[in-house]
């Protein structure tokens, strides 16, 4: 870098510096002016009051913060490219590392939450809305399947009914009749009945939640993305989110599950035995088909047991709870999606460290250009006559200061005759 330096350039180059030097301050100062305004705007969207403390509280943090990086930038401009060993230009620019980054702890995040704090926030609820529809549409899959429990109910049921049919008619146990096993039968078919009616009226009131949800879903929809401040539209979405809780947890307490696999450890064990007949014979002939209805009724319940059991291991949806969060936060939070926005706020603290090594750059060209060049090969005229003057005074021939120009001299008084 400093071959590629004329010592003819070197004149030139201080010439340049000296005039950048002259608006370089003002520059640094605009700088941090803006740094100070988008840190009040950030720090404003943290506090919670709006009183007049909080605005001389925000307004003391800016000032505060532009002056830090005023002072901090002015100084590695001025000691940083004047350093001439390794050891102390490393120092400065470890310090300088270190300044960095208290920079971006205490400024830079908050110029982030001013430029797109909104932003952010929309995008939390944005967020929040596809937590909730997932969670929504999952508490209605599990009742939904629950509800189509209401087959295998059925079905059992219907093959209860058949069976007592048969019984009716004798082709079941030989006996013709209303008897023991046929009571068996109708008992069982009546409990399947009830519990079949009773999981069909709540397909409604599934269909009603699910339906409800989704127009609050809309609605939330619609605030992530509606014109105005974003705080006033947090309040509607929080007062939404707490509805749409509700009905998540309705619909997970809607669903039969559980309902059908009790009936169905109830079915084989709860079983009323009715008086069989007197005659041995035909009491023997009931017991056995007794027995055998007994067996149908175990496996029919571990059927129905098996099913209510393969919705009740279905992986339940996440709770979702909406927490209110500041611009700031979400900045942090969603900082992914906002990589301009953190660029821009960082850039604008940290430019002032390109001029410090443009800098650097130049004043190590200057000194190697000057290093390479006799000190006779590169004195002006001035500094020659100021050496000669020296050299003059060192050796004792300095020339005398010019004498005052020569007064005429008095007229002799004539002596008196």
């Amino acid at each position: 870098m400093n071959d590629a330096v004329d010592p003819r350039q070197v004149r030139e180059l201080e010439g340049h510096l000296t005039w950048l030097d002259t608006f370089s301050g003002a520059a640094l100062g605009v700088l941090s002016a803006a740094s100070g305004i988008y840190t009040y705007l950030g720090v404003s969207s943290l506090l919670d009051q709006t009183g007049a403390l909080s605005v001389f509280a925000a307004l003391a943090y800016s000032i505060a913060v532009s002056v830090g990086i005023f002072v901090f930038w002015s100084y590695l401009m001025r000691l940083l490219p004047a350093m001439r060993t390794a050891s102390a230009r490393m120092g400065l620019l470890f310090a300088m590392a270190l300044g960095s980054l208290a920079i971006i702890a205490m400024s830079s995040w908050l110029n982030a939450a001013a430029l797109a704090g909104s932003a952010a926030v929309e995008q939390h609820l944005a967020r929040t809305v596809q937590d909730y529809q997932s969670s929504l549409e999952g508490a209605n899959e599990i009742a939904i399947s629950a509800q189509a429990l209401e087959r295998d109910v059925a079905r059992v049921r219907q093959s209860f009914e058949d069976l007592a049919e048969q019984e009716a008619t004798g082709d079941l146990s030989g006996i013709s009749g209303r008897g023991a096993v046929f009571r068996v039968l109708r008992q069982k078919s009546e409990e399947l009945a009830a519990l079949e009616t009773q999981i069909a009226s709540q397909g409604q009131a599934v269909a009603q939640a699910f339906a409800e949800g989704n127009e609050i879903l809309s609605r939330m929809r619609a605030l992530t993305v509606e014109p105005g401040p974003v705080e006033a539209r947090s309040v509607e979405f929080s007062e939404d989110a707490v509805r749409l809780s509700g009905l998540i947890t309705q619909l997970r307490q809607l669903s039969v599950a559980p309902l059908v696999s009790r009936a169905a450890n109830d079915l084989a064990q709860s079983v009323v035995l009715p008086t069989l007949s007197q005659t041995e014979q035909t009491a023997q002939g009931q017991q056995a088909t007794i027995d055998s209805v007994l067996t149908v009724l175990g496996q029919r319940a571990a059927t129905l047991s098996a099913a209510a059991q393969a919705v009740q291991t279905m992986q339940p949806p996440p709770e979702v709870v909406y927490t209110p969060i500041s611009a700031a936060d979400a900045v942090i939070r969603y900082a992914g999606n906002f990589i301009p926005s953190w660029a821009g706020a960082i850039a604008i603290d940290l430019l002032p460290a390109v001029l410090v090594f443009i800098l650097m750059v130049t004043q190590s060209a200057i000194r190697g250009a000057r290093d390479r060049v006799a000190i006779e090969d590169r004195m002006t005229v001035a500094e020659l006559r100021a050496a000669m003057v020296a050299l003059r005074e060192v050796d004792g021939t300095a020339l005398p200061p010019e004498a005052d120009p020569a007064k005429p001299a008095p007229t002799p008084l004539r002596s008196a005759e």
